[in-house]
Parts: structure tokens; sequence; C-alpha cells
């Protein structure tokens, strides 16, 4: 049995954690600050084999507090997702960035020499891999607004324009953050690394993809897609899907994704980076159906998804993960098949709303002008 420290502990994939190390018998002790922005309440689910700190992690005293004594820190605190728009910069570097140097910080003032575990994100390698059939691997340049309103969505040859094919990104790919979400969880990277250059400690960077299942907060401009979309079902309107809803991207059910932590908490090894995704592709226009047939519906419902060619300038095209090192070296395999995990997510208990009022809007990703193409609500992929 170990100590084990989880931060964000409360929330939609750190209480999955938490409830896996309370399973095998783990001493676990979790700090959350239960944001306002993603908890209208204490959650009902809360594990009592688990004891419970409510305290800010930009605090050093905070950290001073439950650092003495624990074994590892299993780090998945912060926030999450595009947020509503550039005005959420300051909270993202703070409650991302800060609180995870003032973690560090103390972890150093406390000769800490135990196991780390940070949640990082797909979002740091901006676009995934493209290839293209006569210069090889490229990277795309940032998608144009004027070929976004035009429905070129896919992006092409930086050198020759041509089509270029995507692929499965590898941990090695080059790191590219395209919004601030993405910047801070490049920076909490980095950080880690830092940290572990002038400690005897044994780190793993986790970077989740598009992770749903029970206990996703609703309705929420932080939500994740697949949340959003189920909150559209739930009131009887059809999903509106982004771009052409061609968009690659790899869906993993929660389990899958704390199985991954008890695999990381449980490595040696020093510093290592793993994508935790299914290895297996959908598009978000094919997630949003399958959703929808779990609700019983068929195409011509009322409610059926409807792709409405807007776009986010902070998305990306595909994006989907390489899972080759995490079955290698962590022994983790996604074991929830996709159309399984859609159909246990339909009727999955979600959190408690915490702006009931504001989630037509949100679930939409839409303007409320009917020509505009741009979409300005967030959490629509």
């Amino acid at each position: 049995m170990r100590s084990v420290l989880v931060t964000g502990g409360a929330g939609f994939i750190g209480s999955h954690v938490v409830d896996a190390l309370v399973r095998r018998g783990d001493d676990v002790v979790v700090v959350d600050n239960l944001d306002p922005a993603a908890h209208a309440s204490q959650p009902r689910y809360l594990n009592p084999g688990a004891r419970y700190v409510w305290a800010d992690l930009r605090h050093r005293s905070t950290w001073a507090d439950v650092v003495p004594g624990i074994d590892v820190v299993c780090h998945q605190a912060g926030k999450v997702g595009l947020g509503v728009d550039f005005g959420d910069c300051d909270a993202y570097v703070e409650h991302n960035d800060q609180a995870w140097a003032v973690g560090l910080r103390s972890l150093h003032d406390a000769r800490f020499a135990g196991t780390i575990v940070l949640a990082s994100s797909m979002v740091v390698y901006g676009e995934g891999r493209y290839r293209c059939p006569t210069h090889g691997l490229v990277a795309p340049s940032p998608r144009l607004a004027a070929d976004l309103d035009a429905g070129r969505f896919e992006p092409g040859c930086p050198a020759c324009a041509a089509p270029l094919a995507a692929e499965a990104v590898p941990e090695n790919a080059p790191i590219d953050p395209r919004n601030v979400y993405a910047a801070t969880k490049v920076h909490q990277e980095h950080l880690l690394a830092a940290f572990c250059r002038e400690h005897d400690v044994d780190a793993t960077v986790l970077r989740y993809h598009n992770v749903y299942g029970e206990r996703m907060p609703r309705d929420t401009p932080y939500a994740g897609v697949a949340a959003i979309f189920r909150s559209a079902l739930e009131r009887g309107a059809g999903p509106l899907v982004n771009e052409d809803g061609r968009q690659m991207r790899n869906f993993v059910d929660v389990a899958d994704v704390a199985a991954a932590n008890v695999a990381a908490i449980d490595r040696a090894g020093g510093l290592r980076a793993f994508n935790v995704a299914s290895g297996e592709p959908h598009s978000v226009g094919e997630m949003a159906e399958a959703l929808a047939a779990a609700f019983d519906l068929r195409p011509g419902s009322l409610a059926w998804p409807e792709v409405t060619g807007r776009y986010r300038l902070g998305d990306v095209r595909h994006v989907f993960a390489s899972t080759t090192r995490a079955a290698n070296e962590l022994g983790c395999r996604a074991v929830v098949p996709f159309a399984e995990g859609m159909r246990r997510f339909a009727r999955a208990e979600l959190r408690d709303p915490v702006t009931p009022t504001t989630s037509a809007s949100m679930a939409s990703g839409s303007t409320n002008g009917a020509s505009a193409k741009r979409a300005t609500t967030r959490g629509v992929a």
C-alpha cells in the first residue's frame, strides 16, 4: 500500500482514478477546490475510502499540508477545454501553470523522491500527424478563416498544397499548442521535465485524448464534446456538429483512463510521456451519430445530429493517437469498445449542471446568426 495524493480527485477523471486506487488498497488523499465553473455542489459520488481536503492548489499552504508522507502525486486538477474565449487566459494560467509550479516548488522543499503522474492532453500536439504523397511527413500551416469560411477544412501540404493523409500521432511528435489550454499543458510538461532534472523521481506524463464517461460535467463550456452532445439529445435537440463532421479523434472511456493512471503510478524509469487513447479513430460526426443511436434515434429523426459547417479557429482538423508505446511499456490497452462505450455513456450519470440556462447555446457550438460560419461558443469539436 502506498500513500497517493490525487489532485482534482472530485472531478470527472480524478474521481475514477481515486476509485481505482481505493479498490486496490492504496491510502488516497484528495485535494480539490470544487471550482464553481465545473461543480454546482459537492458530488454525490465521492469515495468514502479516500480523505478529502477542500482547498486551492494555487496556495503553497495547501501543498504543505498534504505532501508530508505522500509517496505518489497524481495531478489531475486544472481547467480543461477551450473555455469561452481569450478572456479565460489568466484563469487557465493560474489554475494550470501557477498551481503546478507551486506544487513542484512544494515537492522540492519537501525533498520529495517518490512518483509523479501528470495529466496532460492531446492538445499539446496541435494538429495531428500528416503525410504528403510527395514531401513525406509535413507540418500543416494553421488553418485560415478564409478557407474555413469556404468549407475547405482539410489542411494542405505547405510545400505543394496537395491533400494530406492523417496518421496516428506518436509521443515524439513535435509540440505545437494552438490555444491557451494547450499552451498551459505544454508548460506543465516542461515544468515537470525541469523538476525531474534536479530530483530523483519517476514521472509519467499521460496525454489524454477525447475522454468520455460517467461523471462528466454537463452544461458547461469546459465540458467535453460527448457531454455536450448528450445534453442536446436529452433535451430532444439534435447535436450540432462543427465543420463537416469528418474531423478525426480518439474517444476513450474514462475507465480505460483510470487504468492507465494506475499503471503509470506503478511505472519506474524516469520521465516518460504516453498517449492515452483507444487507438481506434472515429470522426466527431460518427461519435454524434453513435450517441444518437444509443438514444434509440434513427437518421431523419428531429434530434438526429446536424452538420453545420461552422468552425472554431482554435480547433484542429485531425488528431488521433498511436498507442504502441503505452501498450508496450505500460501494458495499457483500451478495453471498452467504441459502440459499447457510447451505449453506456448515453445512460451514465453526469455531474450536476453548473449554469443550466446556458446549456442550449453551448450544446450547439453555433452563433445566433443563421448565416454565421464561425462558432463563437465552446465545447464542440
